[in-house]
């Protein structure tokens, strides 16, 4: 085979413009701290590093998920706190008002005492998120949850729930039927087996009304005072069981996001592992490897500059 010194040329430039890319690549793995700068640089990697990004985007959007979801619940929380602190002082009321000795003028004092707890509990089962939606109105949000005279449920019937991780959907939200107008399993039941009133605002109503009755001097009236008085009583300890038992069940849902958010974290940690395993430098090689392919580059300059010396029409002149 007859070798012309433009083929020597060609070859020798051939060896300088490959060692140069080379150089090159590892400054440029060097300068953005990825060994995959674009899919040609390792397929395989590419591949698994898009899908790889996918489940992190997956994992960001169920961590902003529970975000919320611990928002809601923990504002609901905090509401049904003081839904519980009003129904233990309307407790009070009632107990007192079972006194004997009360006069009429007494009575119509608690009953009034009574008529500022029950508004103060239909501003609770009312309360707003921070815009403005209604949070035990289901999904009706945009409607009060309860008709703040008659104590009637106008909210949705489906309390709101969140998926709040692949496999994971959880009810962050109770209704307000499910919060002022159920008994749990074990409420106390009526003596006389009837149908007991489960609406605490019309429990409230009901115990306002008979306080406001005059007895005096009507044993009759006494005893219907007696009896509605009584009644009111069982429904607002069957009322304060049930909300309690609402709480424990958000304490449960905080509880289990917390366990959930940890979860998360962890595997938002190994996938950023496995992404660095799959696209980043390993420094000590790249390093290495820029430094030896600039030596190479190197001796590639100088033999293309020594080819250049040896060609005929150098040695012509």
């Amino acid at each position: 085979m007859r070798i012309s010194t433009q083929m020597m040329y060609e070859q020798s430039m051939r060896g300088v413009t490959n060692s140069q890319s080379l150089w090159l690549g590892y400054g440029e793995q060097m300068s953005t701290g990825k060994r995959v700068n674009r899919p040609s640089d390792d397929p395989i990697a590419a591949s698994q590093a898009v899908v790889l990004s996918q489940a992190q985007a997956q994992n960001s959007q169920f961590t902003l998920a529970r975000s919320f979801a611990t928002t809601k619940v923990s504002l609901e929380e905090n509401v049904l706190s003081q839904v519980t602190s009003a129904i233990q002082s309307a407790q009070e009321k009632v107990v007192y008002a079972g006194n004997g000795t009360l006069s009429d003028t007494d009575r119509a004092s608690l009953a009034t005492d009574l008529q500022g707890i029950r508004d103060q509990l239909m501003n609770l089962a009312n309360s707003t998120e921070g815009n403005g939606r209604y949070i035990f109105a289901g999904y009706k949000t945009e409607a009060p949850a309860f008709d703040s005279t008659t104590g009637d449920y106008q909210g949705g019937s489906t309390p709101i729930s969140q998926q709040v991780d692949s496999a994971r959907t959880m009810q962050i939200s109770h209704t307000g039927t499910e919060v002022f107008d159920t008994f749990t399993s074990n409420a106390k039941p009526e003596p006389d087996g009837s149908t007991p009133e489960t609406n605490l605002f019309k429990i409230l109503d009901s115990a306002i009304a008979a306080l406001n009755t005059p007895v005096t001097d009507d044993q009759t009236a006494a005893d219907a005072v007696t009896a509605s008085i009584d009644k009111a009583n069982r429904g607002l300890s069957n009322s304060l069981d049930n909300v309690l038992m609402v709480r424990a069940d958000l304490g449960t849902k905080l509880n289990e996001l917390d366990k959930l958010d940890t979860l998360g974290e962890d595997r938002a940690l190994g996938q950023t592992q496995q992404m660095s395993d799959l696209v980043d430098v390993d420094w000590n090689s790249v390093i290495s490897s820029y430094t030896m392919q600039q030596a190479a580059l190197q001796a590639s300059y100088k033999a293309f500059s020594d080819m250049q010396g040896m060609s005929l029409f150098q040695l012509n002149k």
